[in-house]
């Protein structure tokens, strides 16, 4: 077996991406359609915390603080929830192919967010639709292990497949039945991903939905690492093998859903940035858990800016994740393809 090295200084590479992540915050919040000076940024901003007035005209404080702000912020926390779900769910299933929505929590949510389209409901109403559809799915595939009375982790990885593709005809049959002048376009889109609509109405309801599960998991790093010895291994050491990995899978599942319900459907960030988080510090969750959510914030941040930059239109954040995901995920296998079998 080869030797895996440690990896970089974990404290220190969190230290710089969380600069790092500032830096292209204030960034972000400077470019655009409507470029805004770096000063008249912070002037807003500050004025904004102090409630004073910053002296700049509406529209460029409206931007600053009712557009950008809350576009930067559900960005970064989109990117490291499904990041650090992706990790975790690769670490329990020791399959380095699995993604957030491996137990159909992103059909699921797409079919709530699109019956919620179909019945001509209001956003907060969609975003609550879309939540709970995830659940229903992750809760359905849970349940078929038990009905099989089989709860190994290759059943009930095969019931999330089910689950998934039971979910993804029921979409297609919603989008067959909708309008194609107005609901069809609005489904469609949604399940491409967008940060468009964001405000701190909308996002303040799931901060706990995603801050109190990172934590729970970041606490069960080291069971995580037994887990991903795999069951008999982690049941000798002492492990409650079912209850660990429901909790786990519970706390994944809460920031796989609370982040579709943010933004829509948004693939390869949970498939790849965990990978890079491995090349970075090594597989000890410990340290992979923070990094990785870093990490996914960041990237996540990087291509909402680009989406809304680069061409005359916005684009939705699907199409540049999986420009970007799919050759930089061939890239990482293709540097790790002595040691795959080990990840």
């Amino acid at each position: 077996m080869i030797k895996r090295k440690n990896g970089l200084n974990a404290v220190t590479l969190g230290i710089l991406l969380a600069i790092l992540q500032l830096a292209a915050a204030v960034f972000t919040v400077c470019v655009g359609k409507y470029d805004i000076k770096p000063l008249a940024v912070l002037k807003i901003l500050w004025c904004g915390i102090w409630g004073t007035d910053s002296g700049y005209p509406l529209m460029t404080v409206n931007v600053v603080l009712h557009l950008r702000i809350p576009r930067i912020l559900a960005s970064v926390l989109v990117g490291a929830a499904l990041a650090l779900s992706g990790a975790t769910y690769q670490g329990i299933f020791c399959n380095p192919l699995i993604s957030p929505d491996f137990l159909g929590v992103s059909s699921g949510a797409c079919v709530g967010a699109a019956l919620a389209i179909l019945l001509s409901l209001q956003s907060g109403f969609i975003q609550l639709f879309a939540f709970a559809g995830g659940i229903i799915a992750v809760a359905l595939a849970l349940t078929l292990p038990v009905l099989f009375r089989n709860n190994s982790n290759i059943m009930l990885v095969l019931a999330g497949i089910i689950v998934g593709s039971a979910m993804s005809s029921i979409m297609g049959f919603i989008k067959y039945v909708a309008d194609p002048e107005t609901q069809l376009a609005a489904i469609t889109y949604w399940t491409m991903g967008s940060f468009s609509y964001i405000s701190l109405e909308d996002l303040l309801p799931t901060l706990p939905l995603i801050i109190i599960p990172a934590v729970i998991l970041q606490l069960m790093s080291w069971r995580i690492d037994v887990l991903s010895l795999g069951e008999q291994e982690a049941q000798a050491l002492g492990v409650n093998v079912r209850l660990v990995r429901g909790i786990v899978i519970l706390c994944s599942t809460l920031l796989t859903a609370s982040s579709v319900c943010i933004a829509g459907t948004i693939s390869w960030v949970g498939l790849v940035i965990p990978h890079l988080g491995r090349m970075l510090v090594g597989p000890n969750n410990s340290k992979l858990l923070p990094v990785t959510a870093l990490l996914g914030g960041l990237f996540m941040l990087v291509v909402d800016t680009l989406t809304r930059t680069v061409g005359a239109a916005e684009m939705p954040i699907s199409i540049l994740t999986g420009i970007v995901g799919a050759p930089f995920y061939a890239w990482l296998l293709w540097r790790q393809r002595r040691v795959a079998h080990d990840i």
